[in-house]
């Protein structure tokens, strides 16, 4: 329970549904220190509200470790990091699943606004897209395991915000009009650029911006600063629009071109995870539709293993800024198949 109407529903519906609920809430690091102080008070008086348990859960040292310093890290390497993609199963389910084991739990449950399903032909599990597509948040947990997936359960995956807001205010929650969190959740007010000049100052220091060609164009203030398909704020004065095509971290660079530079129809993602397919399932391609970055219009292609164990995606049409640090994640209908971070 993050202290947020979301979870905050979840945990009501289940409770009315007569589950015994206990609420969960993870003390995270955060840049200012006191941003989950807030989430644990708001959560735990939802949870006494709802007459159920509260246990707070001391994570801080182990979230800077797995999620804060792989996301600077990412930075380091001239990527563009999607730290929830790797939170989720590293860290949020993965104590979830450690607590309900300890609690002797059948289930643990979030407020995400997604499904999971079993496809019993397959004995395998998946995340589904939630009913409301405009707050789905499949792509964000397609890194579940399967076992992880097994016991999770979703209780919001067929509602959508409104509803959730209006129950809310029904059952007297003070949290029913609460503000979405918009920001990455350990750097509250969402400036990444100052949390990397004070934790990572290594990635903030200038350096040239070249054409393709090598070219010197400009200089910019750190390569932590761009992204692929960057158009705005390079401050080089050329005669056609410029984008970032390209970020080399070993030599502090960062490389643009014309939009053309940026399509590309073949994807390779390491670190993959399999949801509805399995990994004999891909040995031979099969047909998908496949995002690239998080509100992205699903897009047909064709997707593989190769013999090094990466995901190997062909889009039937060139994809403009494939992004490494991203997750690529495929799905089969509204069920994930396979999923993975973009290399380069």
């Amino acid at each position: 329970m993050s202290g947020g109407v979301d979870s905050s529903v979840a945990a009501a519906l289940l409770h009315q549904r007569g589950y015994e609920v206990v609420g969960m809430t993870l003390q995270c690091w955060s840049a200012d220190g006191g941003s989950t102080s807030t989430a644990v008070e708001d959560a735990r008086r939802v949870c006494e509200q709802l007459g159920i348990p509260h246990v707070v859960v001391d994570v801080r040292e182990e979230f800077y470790t797995t999620v804060v310093a792989a996301f600077i890290a990412a930075y380091r390497a001239g990527r563009t990091p999607n730290p929830c993609t790797l939170c989720n199963p590293r860290m949020k389910f993965a104590v979830l699943q450690s607590v309900a084991q300890a609690h002797e739990a059948m289930h643990f449950a979030t407020g995400h606004y997604t499904q999971v399903a079993f496809h019993e032909d397959m004995q395998r599990w998946c995340i589904r897209r939630g009913v409301n597509r405009g707050k789905d948040q499949s792509y964000a947990l397609y890194g579940l395991t399967q076992e992880q997936l097994a016991q999770a359960t979703f209780p919001l995956g067929t509602m959508d915000k409104a509803q959730v807001r209006t129950l809310a205010t029904a059952l007297g929650m003070r949290v029913a009009d609460k503000p979405d969190s918009q920001d990455i959740c350990f750097i509250p007010g969402g400036d990444y650029w100052q949390f990397l000049r004070q934790h990572a100052p290594d990635v903030v220091q200038p350096g040239p911006i070249v054409d393709q060609e090598g070219h010197l164009l400009g200089t910019h203030a750190g390569i932590a600063f761009h992204t692929i398909g960057q158009r705005r704020g390079l401050g080089i004065a050329v005669n056609a629009p410029r984008f970032v095509v390209r970020i080399d971290a070993a030599a502090n660079t960062v490389v643009v071109g014309e939009s053309e530079a940026l399509l590309r129809r073949n994807v390779t993602a390491a670190d993959v995870v399999f949801g509805k397919f399995s990994p004999a399932m891909l040995a031979a391609p099969q047909r998908v539709t496949a995002m690239l970055r998080y509100r992205m219009a699903p897009q047909p292609a064709m997707a593989s293993l190769d013999d090094a164990g990466y995901l190997q995606v062909e889009f039937d049409t060139p994809q403009r800024a494939v992004t490494p640090g991203q997750a690529l994640v495929c799905y089969d209908g509204d069920d994930v198949a396979v999923g993975g971070t973009i290399g380069a």
